[in-house]
């Protein structure tokens, strides 16, 4: 039998279309560090159903973060 390899379709890299302030994304930093801190309550007490979620949302977090360091080199940047 020949080898037939499926086409796997890669995930499309995720951009902001629209640019945020910087007073926006650290609303978004602040909420998604609660919902971090709400999933490790419901690990700990074993409702968490998807477990996955905690190393999304730290991925998430970090790129808000990077975001925002972007945002905030980029101001600078443009001020001097």
């Amino acid at each position: 039998m020949a080898d037939v390899k499926k086409a796997v379709a890669k995930k499309p890299a995720v951009k902001a279309n629209l640019v945020k302030s910087i007073e926006d994304l650290q609303k978004e930093l602040v909420a998604q560090q609660q919902d971090l801190l709400d999933a490790k309550r419901s690990h700990q007490a074993g409702e968490l159903v998807n477990p996955r979620v905690l190393g999304a949302t730290r991925k998430q977090i970090a790129r808000t973060l990077t975001a925002i360091r972007a945002a905030v080199a980029n101001e600078q940047k443009e001020s001097k």
